[in-house]
Parts: C-alpha cells; structure tokens; sequence
C-alpha cells in the first residue's frame, strides 16, 4: 500500500504540475497574441488609433460615465503615455480585455505551485495509512484522514477568497469523495488488492 501511495503521490504531483503548466502556457500564449494583435491596430496609422481611442471611451461610458467623460478620460490616458505604443496597449489590453501585461502568469511557478500542493495533501492520508499494519484500521484511517483534509482545504480555500467556508469545505468533500469512489471502483472492476 506504501509504495502504491509514494507511486500515486509521484504521478499526481507530475500530472497536476503537467496540467497546470499547459493551461497557464496557454493562457500566457493567448494573452501575448491579444497584445501582438492590439499594438498591431495601433501601428496601422492614425484613423486606426482613433477609433481605438473611441473604443476606449466607450468602455468607460459603459460603465457609467458620461460620453464627454469618458472621451477625457481616454485622451488623458492616451496622453500619458507620450506616444509610447507600448504603454497605451497596455492600457487597452487591461481595460478592453482584462489582461494586466504587469501581471501576466507564469507557466514555472503555477506548475512548482500545485506539484507542491499536491505533494502536501497527499502525504496526508499516506502517512496516515503507512504503519498500521490492519487492513480495515489503515483502510477506514486513510479514509478519515482524507475526509478531514478535504475539509480543512476547502475551509482554507474560502477563508483565503473571502467565501463562506462550509461552502468551499462542502464543494471539495464533495469532489474528493467522488475521486476517491471513483479510483477504488477502477480498483475494484480491475481486481486490484490493497490488503
């Protein structure tokens, strides 16, 4: 049970980190076509500045402020930025498209992060189970543990967003339960043993 514990810690952690990495590639990728694509209206000469200029207004007097306002605040923005493509882009990339060129994520440190993650909360119940020799005791303790562990995360995970914690706690017991039902039937249908 050890080694098949220490074997799925190892597989979880590479394809979580795998799977995070990919995603937020992707996501980065995306994001630096939007800002290709954006400067690329701006280098097609000054109507085209114009009407990005307009757009800009219009997202402002979308959200509230009036058409005169709203075009001020466009020019004002525009003129900041001295000419410098690079800095009105930014502005548009963030308020068109809600993408911060300051802020964008990073495919290494997301990927580090939940391998990392991973690997803490599956030493949970691999410890809990790893020295008692009873099966039905090391079964019902790696099972108690991992509910309890489900638990703190999800509270954890809400109280860090600022959510009710019993709905975070409840939304991943609920989703670890299903995982686990879900690897012991595989188990069961493919006769694995754990005893």
């Amino acid at each position: 049970m050890v080694l098949g514990g220490v074997a799925a810690l190892v597989a979880g952690a590479l394809s979580m980190a795998c799977g995070e990495y990919v995603s937020v590639a992707s996501q980065k990728d995306a994001e630096h076509a939007d800002m290709i694509r954006e400067k690329a209206e701006f280098l097609k000469g000054p109507a085209a500045q114009r009407r990005e200029l307009e757009e800009l207004a219009g997202i402002y007097e979308s959200r509230g402020l009036s058409k005169e306002l709203s075009m001020r605040v466009a020019e004002e923005l525009h003129d900041q930025a001295n000419g410098d493509i690079d800095t009105i882009v930014k502005v548009h990339l963030r308020e068109e498209l809600n993408v911060d060129v300051d802020e964008m994520a990073n495919p290494l440190q997301a990927a580090t992060t939940s391998a990392a993650t991973f690997v803490f909360g599956a030493c949970m119940p691999l410890l809990a189970g790893a020295f008692i020799e009873d099966y039905n005791t090391r079964l019902y303790s790696v099972i108690i543990v991992s509910i309890l562990g489900l638990l703190i995360n999800g509270c954890l995970g809400s109280y860090l967003g600022g959510a009710p914690l019993w709905k975070g706690a409840i939304r991943v017991l609920i989703g670890g339960l299903i995982a686990m039902a879900s690897t012991y039937g595989v188990g069961v249908v493919f006769g694995a043993s754990a005893a």
